[in-house]
């Protein structure tokens, strides 16, 4: 079965610590620790070496959605410390501005494709002038993102076509027209499922959708069933969110 884990921000509003307590309570085996303000990046880092990361096979680090230019070169450095680890660090192309500063990452550099507010990296060509400045970045593949730039999936398609050598994970969650984040809908589901199949069972899924302590499992159990495997499909059938609109 696919590794499924969640963002911390999505569970614990700028709280990593409290996010990564709910992603253990769950045995989850993946974790995105969230640092999507640049007030919360140096604190994330000086915490890393108290973290408990027992049962979790894969970390990633989310940086600063925003960062400013005369912050730039302070938060590289607070990212090196991460980098030590091996931890992809997932990052919004728009919030580069010297792309020497992010050379130094090389494979650990994962830029994630936009929603359709930002001014690049939503669709395929535009991502893949960043991978032309960035070489050995991986990539990480929102498919909340894909879909609002495309409802039809076809830039999704395009986007997995393109990049699925570059793959490191997967953002999954509903993201709505104002381009926030919401929990998995029928229509959502249905739409990641016809890219399912083409997506490597090792990739992990890391939820982005918002959601209470009570509502992770059902979340979790959403997420199986949009992005099922052939050989799961008997498991998945026992996590189907919600009847077809009628």
């Amino acid at each position: 079965m696919r590794p499924i884990g969640y963002s911390t921000g999505a569970l614990a509003y700028a709280d990593f610590r409290r996010g990564l307590q709910f992603v253990r309570s769950h045995e989850m085996r993946a974790v995105e620790l969230s640092a999507l303000r640049e007030a919360e990046l140096p604190v994330l880092v000086d915490a890393l070496a108290e973290l408990d990361l027992t049962g979790i096979d894969y970390v990633s680090v989310h940086v600063p959605s925003r960062v400013a230019p005369e912050q730039e070169r302070s938060v590289v450095e607070l990212l090196a410390a991460v980098a030590e680890r091996r931890w992809p660090l997932v990052v919004h192309p728009d919030a580069i501005h010297d792309v020497t500063l992010w050379r130094r990452f090389g494979p650990l550099l994962c830029l994630e494709n936009m929603d359709r507010r930002k001014p690049t990296g939503r669709t395929a060509d535009e991502l893949a002038c960043w991978f032309e400045t960035f070489p050995e970045a991986g990539f990480c593949f929102d498919l909340g993102h894909a879909r609002q730039v495309d409802p039809t999936m076809i830039e999704a398609r395009l986007l997995l076509e393109r990049f699925a050598d570059r793959l490191l994970q997967l953002h999954v969650s509903e993201v709505a027209s104002s381009s926030k984040h919401q929990r998995l809908s029928w229509l959502s589901i249905e739409a990641f499922r016809t890219l399912a199949n083409d997506i490597p069972e090792a990739v992990p899924v890391i939820l982005e959708s918002p959601v209470d302590e009570s509502e992770i499992g059902e979340e979790i159990g959403r997420a199986r069933s949009a992005l099922p495997l052939d050989r799961e499909a008997n498991v998945v059938a026992a996590f189907e969110p919600m009847q077809a609109p009628t």
